[in-house]
C-alpha cells in the first residue's frame, strides 16, 4: 500500500502542528527573557502527567519501537524484560534517588557527581555523556528513524535516508532550539498520545491480517499457538537470543544495571524530574511513565513477533508476496529491525497510515529533540560556565545551550549513515553503553549512599572499570554482555571501596550525604500506585515465564 495524498496531510499536519505547539507553550513572556532554569529545566513548572508523558517520549523512540520490534521478531517476547523491569526500576528511583536530586538543586547529573565529589570526576563525566549522547544516542535514533520512514514512505533501498534524517533533524530542532525542556516537555505529551495510538493501530491490525480468516483474536491465538517459543520471557541456553538476554539473570543481574543507570543517572531522562513543580508531582510522573512502561512491550514487541511468523510462514498464516525478500540483506541474513516499518507498509490503509507513520516520526523526533536539550544542558552548565566563561549572563548561556544543541544535531547527522551494517541497533546501543555505565552506576550509587567512599576512590574504581569490562568481553570467557555489566558493577564497587577505606576505615567522607528517613517517605497516591505496578509484573512474568 503506497503513501497516498491523505496520509501525506495527515503526516505533515502532525510536523506543522508539533512545531507550532512547541514555539507556543515556550513562548517568552512579555519582559521575561528565557534563563536557563527556563530553558533547562521548564522553570520548574512540570506537571505529574506532562512529567511521566515526556519520560516515555524521551525514552520509546526509533531505537525501542524499531530495534525492540527487530529483537521481538529474533527472540520474541524476552526483549520486554528491558521495560517491564523499567517500571520497577522507575519506583526505586522514584522513591530513593530523586529526593536526593531534588534537595541538591542540581540542573544535571555531572552536577551531582561534583557535589559528592570533586570537579575532575564531574568533568570526566561531563565529557563522556555529551560524546555518549551525540556518537551514540542521537545517532542511532535518527539513523533508524529515518531507516523506517525510507520503507515507509519508499521502497526501502535506502534513497530516501538522508533526506529523512535531515528532516527529523530539523524538525527536532525547530522547536527544541528556541523553547528548551519546555518545548520538549510539554510537546512530548501529544507525542505519547499519538505513540500509543499508533502502536496499537499496527498491532491490532498485524494481528488482524496474520492468518487468512482475519480476526484480531484469531490472529492473536495463531501467533501464540505456532510461535510459543517467542512467548518466554526466560530464555533456554541453547536459544540463539541467550547471550542478549542470558535467561534468569535478566531478572537478578545485569538488567539491573542497565536500568539503575539508564533511569537513575541519564541525563536526558531524569532531566525531566529535576524540572517538576515538587517532589511529590515528580514521583506521581514516575508512577505514571511506570505503567505506561507495562503497556509497551504489546504494541512494539508483538508486531515484531507477527512479522516473524509471516516471515516463516508456519501452516496457517497468510501468504504475503515478497515477504522473504523484504527481510533479506544484501550480504546474506535477516534484516531484523525492518520488521515493524515493513509491517506498517504492508497493512496499515490510507489514512490510518499517515496516523501511524506520525506517531513513529513522534517518537523518533521526541527522543532527538530530548538528547540535544540535554547535550546543550551538560556542556552549558558543566564545561562552558566553569571552564570558558565563568561570568557568563543568563543570555549568554541559553544562546550557548542552543548552539550547542545544533552542533550535536549536525555532528549526528554526518555519523548515522555508518550504522547501516548492524543487524540489531537496539542490542549494539546496550551492549556499547555496557562497557561504562557499571561503572558509573557503582560510583554514583555508593556516592548516594555510603558515606565512606571517597573521591580517590570513586576516581579509581571510573577509570577501572573500562578496562575490566574490557577484559571481561575476551571470547574465551563466553560471558553474555549484561553478565559482564554485573561482574563490571560489582569489581567496580569493590575498588572504590577498598581505595575509599584505605587508610579512611572509620570516617565518612566529608562530602558523604547525610540521609534521613523522612527524605523517603512518599505518599498514599505513589504508595497505591506502586503496590499495583508490582502485582501487575508479577501476573505478566507469570503468564509469560
Amino acid at each position: 500500500m503506497t503513501f497516498s495524498m491523505l496520509d501525506y496531510v495527515i503526516f505533515f499536519s502532525y510536523i506543522l502542528g508539533i512545531v507550532a505547539l512547541g514555539f507556543f507553550v515556550s513562548r517568552e513572556k512579555k519582559g521575561h527573557a528565557k534563563d536557563t532554569n527556563d530553558y533547562f529545566l521548564a522553570g520548574n513548572k512540570l506537571t505529574w502527567w506532562a512529567i511521566g508523558a515526556s519520560l516515555i517520549a524521551a525514552n520509546i523512540s526509533a531505537e525501542q519501537i524499531i530495534g525492540m520490534s527487530g529483537s521481538g521478531f529474533a527472540g520474541g517476547l524476552a526483549i520486554a524484560s528491558y521495560e517491564w523491569m523499567a517500571a520497577l526500576t522507575l519506583l526505586i528511583v522514584g522513591k530513593f534517588f530523586l529526593p536526593i536530586f531534588i534537595e541538591k538543586k542540581i540542573y544535571t547529573i555531572p552536577e551531582f557527581i561534583e557535589q559528592r565529589y570533586n570537579t575532575t570526576l564531574k568533568t570526566i563525566l561531563a565529557v563522556f555523556w555529551i560524546f555518549l549522547f551525540v556518537f551514540v544516542n542521537l545517532t542511532t535514533v535518527m539513523f533508524l528513524g529515518a531507516k523506517a520512514l525510507d520503507t515507509i514512505l519508499g521502497n526501502g533501498d535506502g534513497r530516501l535516508l538522508m533526506m529523512a534524517m535531515a528532516g527529523l533533524g530539523l524538525v527536532a530542532a525547530a522547536y527544541s532550539l528556541y523553547g528548551g525542556l519546555s518545548a520538549v516537555a510539554w510537546t512530548d505529551v501529544i507525542q505519547v498520545v499519538l505513540l500509543v495510538l499508533g502502536g496499537l493501530i499496527t498491532t491490532l491490525i498485524a494481528l488482524d491480517f496474520v492468518t487468512p480468516e482475519g480476526g484480531i483474536l484469531n490472529g492473536f491465538a495463531h501467533v501464540y499457538k505456532v510461535a510459543g517459543n517467542k512467548f518466554h520471557m526466560i530464555l533456554e541456553r541453547n536459544n540463539p537470543e541467550f547471550n542478549n538476554l542470558p535467561g534468569i539473570a535478566v531478572l537478578i543481574g545485569g538488567m539491573w544495571i542497565a536500568n539503575l543507570y539508564y533511569w537513575g543517572f541519564n541525563q536526558y531522562i531524569i532531566q525531566r524530574t529535576l524540572a517538576a513543580k515538587s517532589l511529590k508531582e515528580a514521583r506521581r510522573g514516575i508512577a505514571f511513565a511506570a505503567f505506561l512502561k507495562l503497556i509497551i512491550p504489546f504494541i512494539v514487541v508483538i508486531p515484531g513477533i507477527v512479522a516473524y511468523v509471516m516471515y516463516s510462514h508456519p501452516q496457517g498464516t497468510v501468504l504475503v508476496d515478497g515477504v522473504q525478500s523484504a527481510f533479506s540483506r544484501p550480504g546474506g541474513g535477516i534484516n531484523y529491525d525492518k520488521a515493524y516499518p515493513w509491517l506498517i507498509s504492508t497493512f496499515v490503509p490510507t489514512g490510518l497510515k499517515g496516523v501511524v507513520v506520525a506517531a513513529l516520526t513522534a517518537a523518533i523526533i521526541s527522543s532527538l529533540a530530548s538528547m540535544m536539550n540535554s547535550v546543550s544542558t551538560i556542556f552549558t552548565m558543566d564545561v562552558y560556565k566553569p571552564y570558558i566563561n565563568k561570568e557568563a549572563s543568563q543570555k549568554q548561556l541559553v544562546r550557548t545551550g542552543r548552539i550547542v544543541a545544533l552542533l550535536a544535531i549536525l555532528i549526528a547527522l554526518f555519523i548515522a549513515p555508518f550504522l547501516k551494517t548492524l543487524p540489531q541497533v537496539f542490542q549494539y546501543i546496550q551492549e556499547y553503553t555496557g562497557l561504562v555505565s557499571p561503572g558509573i552506576l557503582a560510583v554514583s550509587m555508593m556516592g548516594l549512599f555510603w558515606k565512606k567512599v571517597t573521591t580517590r576512590g570513586a576516581i579509581w574504581g571510573t577509570l577501572l572499570s573500562i578496562p575490566v569490562a574490557l577484559l571481561l568481553k575476551i571470547p574465551a570467557l563466553e560471558l553474555p554482555f549484561m553478565d559482564q555489566m554485573m561482574y563490571t558493577f560489582i569489581i567496580t564497587v569493590v575498588i572504590a571501596g577498598m581505595i575509599s577505606l584505605d587508610g579512611n576505615e572509620n570516617d565518612d567522607d566529608p562530602k558523604g550525604f547525610s540521609l534521613t528517613a523522612r527524605l523517603f517517605k512518599t505518599d498514599s497516591v505513589f504508595n497505591v500506585a506502586a503496590y499495583a505496578i508490582l502485582m501487575l509484573l508479577v501476573v505478566l512474568y507469570a503468564v509469560f515465564w
